[in-house]
């Protein structure tokens, strides 16, 4: 085991990859020159050249259509967006090329492409630069959506992106490339669509994905002092969603709470929800309580952001409603 960041990791997960398959290249602005804008292909260009870590103009529609052309014809392409924001301009290509073209070619064509970059809020970045959109992407069929909440689960699911043969959305965040983690130096990989538990417990089941899973185990570990037991469930993968992990763990502790960061309507949250109630009923002591970041774009305002993303407080104050405790 070595510590490594969350950014040499990503790193490690596609050098690994492009050394085993000629056919991968990683494209996008400043990936190549400047090692990445968050240093997260750091090294790279020297090692694969020029024609495998490619420098894109400003330009995400171009060059996700090129991508998405080159894996019609047997390329592996790797499209990193400087902030999922950007990714709107290339919205087209996403949606109605990379993730339809097998469905539409009725199989015949195969689209192995990762999209990837930071996903959500980054501090004081505005409105347009803080928008987290893992909901809008596993709305549509035929992408795969990913957004690790470590280092050692980003290495083990980008690896397993690459390889896949479907199109992959692999969300990351700004606010994590300097975590640091304890990784095997021997190779692994995570599969996609399979939650992990955090944290066991036996009270509550708290659920959430990505940077904000840190609130998560936060409020757990705080509220184990307080005689709470909370267990703690990391999607991973939003699209497929584990559900099975989900509601196994809602039929041990009669109760849920989800915790995201994004705008409430049409959230992950919502999905959950519904799924839960579907299938587990019967089960729940309590209804399910949701956090979410307020139905408005994020403000610039220091002060205003801290008052617009969830809170630690918020958090244990919900989970203690959900068990009928006054907070």
């Amino acid at each position: 085991m070595k510590e490594y960041t969350f950014r040499e990791v990503i790193a490690q997960a596609m050098s690994e990859e492009m050394r085993k398959d000629e056919s991968i290249y990683l494209i996008g602005e400043e990936v190549a020159e400047y090692n990445g804008a968050y240093k997260a292909s750091k090294g790279m260009l020297d090692e694969f050249g020029a024609k495998r870590i490619i420098d894109a103009p400003i330009a995400e529609l171009g060059f996700a259509g090129i991508s998405v052309g080159a894996a019609m014809n047997g390329n592996r392409p790797i499209v990193e967006f400087m902030t999922f924001n950007f990714s709107m301009v290339a919205i087209d290509q996403i949606i109605n090329n990379a993730a339809k073209m097998f469905q539409m070619t009725g199989g015949q064509w195969n689209i192995p492409i990762v999209f990837r970059g930071p996903t959500a809020s980054a501090g004081q970045l505005g409105a347009t630069h803080s928008q987290a959109f893992e909901s809008w992407y596993a709305n549509c069929p035929g992408l795969k959506v990913v957004v690790p909440s470590n280092p050692y689960d980003a290495k083990g699911l980008l690896k397993t992106a690459i390889q896949d043969n479907d199109p992959v959305i692999f969300m990351e965040s700004e606010q994590m490339y300097g975590d640091k983690m304890e990784i095997p130096e021997e190779e692994y990989y995570i599969p996609i669509g399979k939650a992990d538990i955090k944290k066991e417990g036996k009270d509550v089941t708290l659920v959430s994905f990505g940077k904000i899973m840190k609130l998560a185990m936060q409020a757990a570990a705080e509220l184990e002092a307080e005689g709470i037991s909370v267990e703690v469930i990391d999607l991973r993968t939003v699209r497929p969603l584990d559900y099975d992990t989900v509601l196994t763990s809602v039929k041990k502790t009669n109760r849920l709470v989800i915790l995201e960061e994004a705008w409430p309507f049409g959230s992950v949250a919502s999905e959950i929800t519904y799924m839960v109630q579907q299938k587990a009923f019967d089960y729940l002591d309590a209804p399910i309580k949701r956090i979410t970041t307020p139905d408005a774009p994020a403000p610039y305002s220091a002060a205003l952001f801290a008052e617009w993303f969830p809170k630690l407080e918020t958090v244990k104050a919900e989970i203690k409603k959900a068990m009928y405790i006054k907070a």
